[in-house]
């Protein structure tokens, strides 16, 4: 199998594009090979480079499912509970911490009844 074509920045033929150019338009690439790639050269560094998907063969994007809406429900609300207070943070937790901000910084929790700095009460 030979080297896959390699085209500069904005300069990649008609009929080529990229997953999120596909997914822009309802597409995907279908299980299809990179079929091209597509460099962005920098001056201190290597150039980015961005796979490239022949149009032609992509699929539509499979419809989402009553079932998959709510699996992936379920997959956020885990990412946004904390496992040490078993609240939602009402933000995903950062996996540095592992745990929401007020568990992890109890020292800077503000106390019931009080306000935050900085804002009327």
């Amino acid at each position: 199998m030979g080297a896959l074509p390699v085209y500069r920045w904005r300069l990649a033929p008609e009929g080529y594009a990229t997953r999120r150019q596909l997914r822009a338009v309802g597409l995907r690439p279908g299980g299809q090979d990179v079929a091209a790639t597509l460099e962005r050269p920098r001056r201190r560094r290597g150039p980015l480079v961005a796979y490239l998907y022949r149009v032609d063969r992509a699929k539509p994007v499979r419809p989402m499912t009553p079932a998959r809406r709510a699996a992936l429900a379920k997959a956020n609300a885990a990412r946004r509970t904390c496992p040490e207070c078993r609240r939602d943070a009402g933000y995903v937790i950062p996996p540095s911490l592992g745990m929401c901000t007020t568990c992890a910084f109890p020292d800077n929790a503000v106390p019931a009844g009080r306000p935050p700095l900085g804002t009327c009460a």
